[in-house]
């Protein structure tokens, strides 16, 4: 584990003394000030801008999807990774729109290799183990899984990216997620657990029953804490694409490449990097507010106010890319406002 990358405060200060000479009000713009600003000491410079956003989406399967926890059959991770590959998913229509440079990395699901354009194939294992009858993968597979994630931003750096989003897909990671959020957060399964892909009323209560007994078989916290109970928790419980993104946000905290966190998924995952090497989460924005239980408690973890909440539970990257769109008007407005000596604008007496 390398060390966080520090912030440029000298970039910060300088958006900042900007801000006060843009013709308006003080604070006027809100949120969208702090977000250039934001953005500017991570960049470092006085005018940030995102002009080539890198998406990475990670795709496993879950070896806990054989107990009927989604209202979808475990085939749907392979179906969507060529979805994702012919432009028809909703990351896929983002990532046109934003001009983002979009990958499918599988690391993990039952899918067999073919030529599929803008998938890479990197698995880990075919699929989790059920984490029912045990760990959902070996210390080996993590190490893999989220070297993966870190791998996946390397490529972003090589590109001249300026921003990381990653995604997910895999049936079943809901349940996976809202386990990790149980073990790391240290709350009962009620407080975290939502409806994922929409399950009914008796999905919703198979699915907390499903929960409550990997929790009593891998509740992990007698003794660990932090980094070990971190990475722990991620073996025990976690998925390989869950594994992955927790690689990619240390990475992206180690090299100084801003991120946008997504949802409920993205957000457990981005607990656990946090956990492993406290401070990463300064190099992270968040994009926005999911209905699933336990994302308003990992927010609060991790200290994130979303840039959006706009009701989103899709995933795939989607409420992160979506938010791209506000995080480069507040950029634009930063940077192209004039200031009242500029504009020959009388400033408050």
């Amino acid at each position: 584990m390398n060390a966080i990358h520090p912030l440029d405060e000298s970039a910060r200060q300088a958006a900042l003394a900007r801000q006060a000479r843009l013709t308006k009000p003080a604070g006027a713009l809100a949120r969208l000030e702090d977000l250039a600003i934001r953005l500017a000491a991570m960049q470092g410079r006085e005018r940030p801008r995102i002009t080539r956003p890198w998406i990475s989406v990670f795709a496993a399967d879950h070896g806990v999807a054989a107990e009927g926890v989604s209202a979808y059959p475990r085939e749907v991770t392979g179906q969507m990774i060529v979805n994702f590959a012919r432009g028809g998913a909703a990351i896929s229509v983002l990532a046109r729109e934003l001009q983002a440079q979009l990958e499918v990395v599988d690391v993990g699901s039952l899918l067999a290799p073919c030529d599929l354009p803008g998938v890479l194939w990197r698995k880990v294992g075919q699929g989790t183990a059920n984490l029912l009858h045990g760990p959902a993968m070996s210390a080996e597979q993590l190490d893999a899984a989220m070297a993966e994630g870190r791998a996946a931003v390397e490529r972003a750096r090589a590109a001249g990216s300026d921003l990381f989003i990653a995604g997910e897909m895999g049936i079943g990671n809901t349940t996976s997620s809202s386990l990790l959020a149980c073990l790391l957060l240290g709350l009962a399964p009620e407080r975290v657990t939502g409806r994922g892909t929409g399950v009914d009323d008796a999905g919703l209560a198979h699915k907390l029953d499903v929960i409550r007994q990997g929790l009593a078989l891998h509740d992990t916290a007698d003794g660990l804490s932090g980094a070990t109970l971190a990475r722990e928790a991620l073996r025990r419980v976690g998925g390989f694409e869950i594994a992955a993104m927790s690689g990619a946000y240390l990475a992206c905290a180690e090299h100084g490449l801003p991120a946008v966190i997504d949802g409920v998924i993205s957000s457990v995952a981005a607990l656990a990097a946090e956990r492993i090497a406290p401070g990463a989460r300064t190099w992270w924005l968040f994009g926005h507010r999911s209905p699933e239980p336990a994302h308003t408690l990992l927010l609060e973890a991790l200290g994130g106010e979303p840039v959006l909440d706009l009701g989103l539970r899709l995933g795939e990257g989607s409420g992160a890319a979506t938010a791209v769109a506000i995080l480069r008007l507040a950029c634009a407005l930063h940077a192209d406002m004039a200031t009242f000596d500029e504009a020959g604008v009388s400033d408050k007496t």
